[in-house]
């Protein structure tokens, strides 16, 4: 059964011709799938990373990796964004500011003819963590209710609407500390769903309140949310090892299986209330 090729790779959904078995019959239906997409991240000219994800909300996205890969500092150092639809994917072209690009490109040369390695990108066991420094002890961190978290988990189906056509996609919300989800971004990726909320996040200053993920909670993401400044990640399925440690060093409430009016809370529990 040939598929038709289509030319929109703007859409993140699309259908696809299937055949479908069910109820002992065999029949052909249309089906909508997840559609992910090659995205170039471009900075002053150079070509940085080609990442796979949806196609929608791709300023966000660009505006949250280079944040948490820490190719920026702040959102004043990203001047502009640019969306180019190529053939085979889309180009982000990223006006920063030089400073960052000339960290950049040292960067770069830094890695420059290396071959295969487990952590892109690092030269060293001490570049694997790009982490601010670790929380005073004497700040105490703001309660959140557990219902409040319940409430933001009970509330995020319904926000997802790439989810409910596929079925292939995850999400990641912010909520206000009463649990009120103010904001939403989907992905194939987990990773960039998060980059895109963060991104978002940063554009409109927002603070407080807690990160929701419908995926486990690996390191990289708790990093992420460390380095823009939240700390409670409530994650819908479980969390790594070190993930954990991670949290628990850095001051994050970090909880897991967060569903059916239940968690597992693995760092900072204390913060939890009533």
């Amino acid at each position: 059964m040939k598929q038709p090729f289509t030319k929109d790779i703007n859409q993140p959904v699309q259908q696809y011709l299937v055949q479908r078995w069910r109820g002992g019959e065999l029949m052909q239906a249309t089906d909508q799938l997840a559609e992910e997409v090659p995205v170039a991240l471009v900075y002053n000219g150079v070509s940085h990373a080609v990442m796979l994800a949806s196609p929608q909300d791709l300023e966000d996205f660009a505006l949250g990796f280079s944040l948490t890969e820490g190719i920026l500092q702040d959102k004043s150092e990203l001047y502009g964004v640019e969306i180019q639809a190529q053939e085979n994917g889309i180009e982000l072209q990223l006006e920063i500011a030089t400073e960052q690009f000339v960290k950049l490109k040292e960067h770069r040369r830094n890695i420059a003819g290396r071959t295969g390695c487990g952590l892109c990108g690092a030269e060293s066991l001490t570049q694997v963590f790009r982490l601010p420094a670790v929380r005073d002890a004497g700040v105490a961190l703001q309660p959140i209710s557990m219902h409040s978290v319940f409430k933001a988990h009970d509330s995020i189906c319904a926000l997802q609407p790439m989810q409910q056509k596929t079925g292939a996609t995850h999400a990641c919300a912010w909520a206000d500390s009463d649990g009120a989800i103010q904001y939403v971004r989907e992905d194939v990726g987990r990773h960039n769903a998060l980059d895109k909320l963060l991104g978002v996040l940063c554009k409109q200053e927002v603070k407080g309140g807690f990160i929701l993920t419908s995926s486990r909670a690996s390191y990289e993401m708790v990093q992420k949310v460390t380095m823009m400044g939240f700390d409670l990640l409530a994650a819908i399925s479980a969390p790594t090892g070190l993930a954990v440690r991670i949290a628990e060093e850095y001051g994050i409430t970090l909880l897991g299986f967060v569903r059916d009016q239940q968690y597992v809370a693995y760092s900072h529990a204390n913060r939890m209330t009533e």
